[in-house]
């Protein structure tokens, strides 16, 4: 570990391996009741983000896991089970613990379902949700199968014509398989912007996009703090809105989990994720009919490439994936504070 400052900037920053990285998460965890495989499964989730450059849903998201333990409103010793609803239903019932157990157990059972018959859905319920959702569509787009996963949360987002929180930032992700190469994977929120984004640019002291939210008086805003006490802004206007709408019924009503509104009720305000479920779709594309679908997407891809469009979503992470394990990651020297704070329960001068 060692302490970089920039020749232009006055704030420090904390350069951490993966495995250190790895090991501060799941010291944190254990200290606040999660178990063994609870606290692997949380970390590895976060290191995920980290190796990619994904900071938003990084160590930067610790804290408020921590929090949720602290408070008791997670079970950091939940073990999640299976249950097969039907040929191509499957669900998990988180039992009121974080989601990355419960994708660990149900990702691999939806594998193995999309492959029997071409498609299955997976509904996960009473979990707590609080990453980013293209990890768990990457894993299948890596099996060869293309994925889709939304999800909902507590109240951030004024619906179009609103002026008030109703949505959750509800973001959707997708991957489609590549054989012998990454798979393409894009995860967005519905949105303008991802709520763990307008906090970074609070906690920075930089402006938020114009359309990315209102203040609580409803007027459009820059300011991010402002953002945060009044309601983000969907993507799109109602086109965003709409999509939000779907995630609601999907991951909501569909599975038998909760709506933003209803999980935003029940939410303690601990900084923690809320209450909720997720909908993940796979699908085989060896069993649609098509022998050529890979080739085909081929053409696709180098069409795009042909009219100036030189990367696919997505890429930016993987360039990321290849650095980080050498080079390392950065920390901001408070978010480092923060962390070690959390692992091992006192102050730390980074020396």
């Amino acid at each position: 570990m060692s302490v970089q400052k920039t020749a232009t900037d006055t704030t420090s920053s904390v350069s951490l391996t993966l495995d250190e990285a790895r090991d501060l998460a799941i010291a944190a965890l254990t200290r606040r009741g999660a178990d063994n495989r609870n606290a692997r499964a949380v970390a590895d989730i976060m290191i995920r983000a980290e190796r990619d450059r994904c900071a938003s849903h990084g160590l930067f998201r610790l804290q408020g896991y921590c929090a949720s333990l602290d408070s008791g409103k997670v079970d950091g010793a939940a073990h999640p089970t299976l249950h097969d609803m039907a040929p191509g239903v499957l669900k998990v019932d988180g039992k009121g613990g974080f989601a990355p157990l419960a994708l660990e157990l149900g990702l691999p059972a939806l594998a193995d379902r999309a492959r029997q018959q071409g498609v299955a859905v997976l509904g996960l319920t009473d979990i707590y949700h609080f990453a980013a959702l293209w990890p768990e569509v990457e894993t299948l787009g890596e099996l060869g199968l293309c994925g889709l996963a939304m999800t909902q949360a507590s109240p951030m987002v004024a619906p179009a014509g609103g002026t008030k929180p109703f949505f959750g930032t509800n973001p959707l992700a997708f991957s489609w398989p590549r054989p012998g190469q990454d798979p393409f994977v894009f995860d967005q929120a519905t949105a303008a912007l991802a709520r763990g984004e307008i906090m970074i640019m609070a906690r920075d002291g930089h402006d938020a996009p114009d359309g990315a939210g209102i203040d609580p008086d409803g007027n459009p805003t820059n300011d991010p703090a402002k953002i945060l006490e009044g309601a983000q802004l969907p993507f799109g206007g109602y086109k965003g809105s709409n999509i939000a709408l779907m995630i609601e019924l999907l991951a909501g009503a569909l599975i038998g989990s909760v709506f933003s509104v209803e999980s935003g009720r029940q939410d303690n305000k601990d900084g923690g994720p809320p209450v909720g479920g997720e909908f993940i779709l796979a699908m085989d594309p060896s069993r649609f009919g098509d022998a050529g679908w890979a080739a085909h997407t081929e053409v696709l891809f180098k069409e795009l490439e042909a009219i100036g469009v030189s990367r696919l979503p997505g890429t930016r992470r993987r360039l990321a994936r290849q650095e980080t394990p050498s080079q390392g990651i950065r920390l901001p020297k408070a978010l480092y504070d923060t962390v070690q704070d959390l692992a091992v329960g006192n102050d730390t001068d980074g020396d």
